[in-house]
C-alpha cells in the first residue's frame, strides 16, 4: 500500500508540476483561455461571467502557481490532508471543465499543457479522470505518517516555491515567455508553415450491395456509394491556418512576406501599454531605410486612428484577427521582425530593441 501511495503521489505531483510550469512560461496564453471560457459561460449560463474577463490574468497566475505548489506539496507530503483536499477540488473542477468542453465542442483545446502539448478536450478529460482516481486513492490511503513536511522546513520549501512561481509568471507577463511553443516562434517561415508538410492522404469509405469497402484512391465505378472519408496523416496539416492581413484596399497577406518588415502589433489599443511609445516612434524613424514598418491591429479604424494621432505613430496600419495577433506575440504592443516571411526576432514593449540589434538579426 505504501508503495502504491508513493507511486500515486509522484505521478500526480510530477504531472501537476509539469502542467503548471508549462503554463507559467506563458500565463498570458492561459489568461486568453480563461477569457474564452468566460465568454462561453456568459452565453451558455450567466452573463455574470463577463465581469470575470478583466481578471483573467489574475486567475491564470493563481491557477498556474497552485498547480506547481500542490504538485510539490504532494510529493514531499506537506500537510497532506489540506493538500489532498485542495488537489481533489482542483481536479474535480478541471474534470467538469474538460467534460463540458469535450461534450459541447465549444472549446477545441483546453490548454492543459499550454501550447507545448496540445490535447483535444476528450484527451484532457480522460487524463483528468485518471488523475481524479489517483487523488482519491491518495486521500483515502492517508495515515498518521503522511504529514512528513509540516515543520519550518516544509513551510519554507512551499513558501519559496510559491514566490519563485509568482516571479516566473510576472516576468513572462512583463516580457515574453521563456520558451515560445507557438507556431510563430523565431525561426519560423510563415508561408511554409501555412502549407501542409506533405500531401494529404485519405481513406475513402464506400458502400456496395450493403457491404462497406475502403480505398486509398476514390473509386470511379458508379456502383460504389460514398459514405465517409478519413484523413490518414493529420500531422501533415499546416501549423498556421489563420494568418491573414488586410486593410480597406484589400488583402496584404502575401505582401507581408516580401522583404524586411518590422511588424508593430497593437492588438487592442484600449489595452496597449503606452509607457514606451516615444522610443517606438524613434525606432520607426531610424529603421525606415532597413525595413518597412507595418502596424497590425484588431481595433476598428476609428479607434486606431484616434490612437495613432494621439501617439504620433507614423506608419501604415493593417488589420488582423485579434486571437492571431495575440498568438504571434504576447505583448501589446509587440515587435516582430520578419525577413522574406521568416520570423527573425520578437520583442515586447518593455524591452525595445535598438537599430543595431535589428540589423544583426537581419544579417543572421
Amino acid at each position: 500500500m505504501n508503495l502504491l501511495n508513493t507511486i500515486a503521489r509522484y505521478a500526480v505531483g510530477l504531472l501537476f508540476i509539469f502542467s503548471g510550469l508549462v503554463k507559467l512560461n506563458d500565463p498570458m496564453g492561459t489568461a486568453i483561455k480563461f477569457e474564452e471560457y468566460f465568454e462561453i459561460f456568459a452565453t451558455d449560463f450567466l452573463s455574470l461571467f463577463h465581469y470575470f474577463i478583466p481578471y483573467s490574468i489574475f486567475f491564470s497566475v493563481v491557477f498556474c502557481v497552485l498547480e506547481v505548489v500542490l504538485g510539490l506539496a504532494v510529493i514531499i507530503q506537506y500537510r497532506m490532508k489540506i493538500t489532498s483536499i485542495a488537489l481533489l477540488l482542483l481536479i474535480v473542477f478541471f474534470t467538469l471543465l474538460t467534460f463540458y468542453s469535450a461534450f459541447t465542442g465549444n472549446v477545441t483545446d483546453c490548454g492543459c499543457f499550454g501550447d507545448a502539448i496540445p490535447l483535444t478536450p476528450w484527451q484532457s478529460f480522460y487524463k483528468d479522470l485518471v488523475l481524479l482516481v489517483l487523488i482519491i486513492f491518495i486521500l483515502a490511503s492517508q495515515n498518521s505518517a503522511s504529514n512528513k513536511s509540516t515543520s519550518i522546513v516544509g513551510d519554507s520549501i512551499i513558501g519559496i516555491c510559491t514566490l519563485f512561481c509568482i516571479a516566473i509568471a510576472l516576468y513572462a507577463i512583463v516580457y515574453l515567455p521563456f520558451i515560445d511553443f507557438r507556431p510563430y516562434k523565431t525561426g519560423t517561415n510563415i508561408p511554409a508553415a501555412m502549407q501542409p508538410s506533405e500531401p494529404y492522404r485519405y481513406e475513402y469509405i464506400m458502400e456496395k450491395d450493403g457491404k462497406e469497402y475502403r480505398f486509398d484512391i476514390y473509386p470511379t465505378e458508379p456502383e460504389y456509394q460514398f459514405k465517409d472519408m478519413k484523413l490518414l496523416n493529420p500531422g501533415a496539416q499546416p501549423k498556421i491556418t489563420d494568418y491573414h492581413i488586410w486593410n480597406d484596399e484589400g488583402d496584404f497577406t502575401e505582401e507581408s512576406f516580401e522583404g524586411n518588415k518590422l511588424l508593430i502589433i497593437i492588438e487592442n489599443v484600449n489595452k496597449a501599454r503606452t509607457s514606451n511609445l516615444k522610443a517606438l516612434q524613434m525606432l520607426i524613424e531610424e529603421i525606415e531605410n532597413i525595413a518597412e514598418v507595418w502596424v497590425l491591429t484588431a481595433s476598428d479604424q476609428g479607434t486606431y486612428e484616434n490612437f495613432r494621432h494621439e501617439h504620433q505613430i507614423a506608419a501604415p496600419y493593417f488589420y488582423g484577427d485579434g486571437t492571431v495577433l495575440k498568438t504571434i506575440i504576447r505583448s501589446n504592443p509587440g515587435l516582430v521582425l520578419i525577413q522574406d516571411g521568416t520570423v527573425k526576432g520578437k520583442w515586447p514593449n518593455t524591452r525595445m530593441p535598438d537599430l543595431q540589434i535589428l540589423k544583426e538579426k537581419l544579417n543572421e
